[in-house]
């Protein structure tokens, strides 16, 4: 992640024009989620912005790669804060989405196994999504 330097530094180091609700936005998604997020998880923590405002936001946000999206299976986007590795890029790492809560946890410690394709192929990207239970839902077993 970018521990570093500041939440303005992030953002200008990404080309993004800085705005006040960009800034919220970035804080509030950099802050205050641990794990994968929806547009109305993040609707839920910022209630006086414009659910328009955002879904613009996040989609800025994933086009300058601060913010990688998630298809769990749900029907619902989720994002997550990258997390980049000593090349600058943001690495993949395996989601899992538990089956009782239906939550979308980042597993950043474990990477995506190397998927050895057909002469040809050129791999752009993966997302590798394992479905389960988590801690929390085990326990209430």
């Amino acid at each position: 992640m970018h521990l570093d330097i500041s939440d303005e530094q992030v953002l200008d180091n990404a080309g993004i024009r800085l705005t006040a609700v960009r800034l919220l936005i970035w804080r509030t998604v950099r802050h205050g989620f641990t794990d994968a997020f929806s547009l109305a998880d993040l609707e839920g923590r910022l209630p006086t912005v414009d659910r328009s405002t955002l879904f613009r936001t996040l989609t800025l946000l994933t086009e300058a790669h601060l913010l990688h999206e998630i298809d769990d299976g749900s029907g619902s986007q989720k994002y997550c804060v990258c997390h980049f590795d000593d090349t600058r890029q943001c690495h993949g790492h395996v989601h899992l989405t538990c089956r009782r809560c239906h939550r979308t946890y980042c597993l950043t410690n474990v990477h995506i196994p190397p998927v050895p394709l057909p002469a040809g192929f050129l791999l752009e990207e993966a997302e590798y999504v394992v479905k389960g239970v988590c801690p929390q839902c085990s326990r209430q077993q």
